[in-house]
């Protein structure tokens, strides 16, 4: 299990980084500079107007905890509670789009002992701090998953793989980095393509574009479309950035 003291939960050995790193700076920076405009006002002639200040120094201090909260632990007990639901047998083949270090793909993978996870990803840096292919297979040998993980280069819009190769196809905070429409709808298209009948998809993201990912899905051939908020574990500095997970299965003929 992934998530280190919640419910006696073990520690995760591997490193994870932090998501979209220069957001967590931006609240750090605007915390820093809205508490040394306070004092400044307070020093100065203007010191009634000190509340401004503070409320923005509030503000953006308890974003940047909440942000900071669901990049190192959020995120990780709301998706074993997740992969929970999908109630997995151990020998599925599964799919993560977009993996990063893997913090859900190593988390998929030590619930198969006798299945596959695959990760594909362009290892960007600005999406994931320290993101690269070598990382993530460092975290699987930590993680003692190794042998039954596989990672691969890939474009989301364009998956290296055959139709219905997979049981599960998940997705974290990654298809949202993908920053034209048409590209999202290809990528989602794409992760159905690679689902095999009766295989389950989740896609957690944020945003608007959660809505275009169930009009998407609506067109295309999956059945028991749902969409639902994660709560605040997946809180990106408040609830005006809320995480949110569409479900799905792939229809069967």
């Amino acid at each position: 299990m992934l998530s280190g003291v919640d419910g006696g939960q073990e520690r995760r050995r591997g490193a994870y980084g932090v998501d979209a790193p220069y957001a967590l700076f931006g609240l750090a920076c605007g915390a820093v500079g809205s508490s040394l405009a306070v004092i400044g006002t307070l020093l100065g002639p203007g010191m009634g107007w000190a509340w401004v200040p503070f409320l923005c120094a509030l503000v953006m201090a308890v974003a940047f905890v909440l942000y900071a909260h669901a990049t190192r632990r959020g995120k990780f007990t709301v998706w074993e509670g997740l992969l929970d639901e999908l109630e997995l047998r151990g020998d599925e083949r599964l799919l993560d789009l977009g993996c990063g270090r893997g913090a859900v793909l190593l988390a998929g993978a030590r619930r198969l002992p006798e299945g596959r996870a695959v990760g594909v990803d362009l290892w960007r840096g600005v999406d994931q701090s320290g993101n690269a292919r070598s990382v993530t297979s460092r975290n699987a040998e930590a993680e003692g998953v190794h042998d039954r993980v596989e990672l691969h280069t890939g474009d989301l819009r364009d998956l290296p793989f055959g139709d219905g190769e997979f049981d599960v196809v998940l997705s974290s905070l990654a298809i949202h980095n993908i920053k034209d429409a048409g590209g999202r709808r290809r990528a989602l298209a794409e992760a159905v393509r690679v689902l095999r009948p009766g295989g389950r998809l989740v896609i957690v993201d944020i945003g608007r574009s959660v809505v275009l990912y169930r009009d998407v899905l609506g067109e295309l051939p999956v059945s028991g479309l749902g969409v639902r908020s994660l709560g605040w574990r997946m809180w990106w500095g408040g609830p005006w950035m809320r995480s949110r997970v569409v479900t799905a299965s792939g229809r069967v003929a």
